[in-house]
């Protein structure tokens, strides 16, 4: 059984791949040739469709809606060069420690 974290792992990479392809054959191509701010407004529109299906309690759609979240938020790092592994490493860093805590050690 693949975890999570294998299946975004191989997610990224494989958005990564899709960089220098052609955006007419690829819509992650597509995506990143429009730049790293037309990317984060994509990632936005979608965390907006996750927020309804959440308000509305629809879990199904809540379930598809949160996976595109993830496949965009995976092409905005994508689009800033931002690998995966630094944001998972980020998350380890925090582990065990107080949200409260955390926050107030940023500032």
């Amino acid at each position: 059984m693949t975890s999570a974290a294998d299946s975004l792992t191989r997610l990224a990479a494989t958005i990564n791949a899709r960089k220098g392809a052609d955006p007419d054959t690829s819509w992650t191509a597509k995506l990143l040739s429009k730049g790293p701010e037309k990317c984060a407004a994509k990632f936005g529109e979608e965390a907006v469709e996750a927020i309804i299906e959440a308000i509305r309690g629809d879990n199904p759609r809540l379930i598809s809606e949160t996976a595109d979240v993830l496949y965009h938020l995976l092409v905005m790092l994508a689009s800033r060069d931002v690998a995966l592994e630094d944001v998972l490493a980020e998350l380890a860093r925090r582990e065990g420690v107080s949200g409260i805590a955390e926050k107030q050690s940023r500032g």
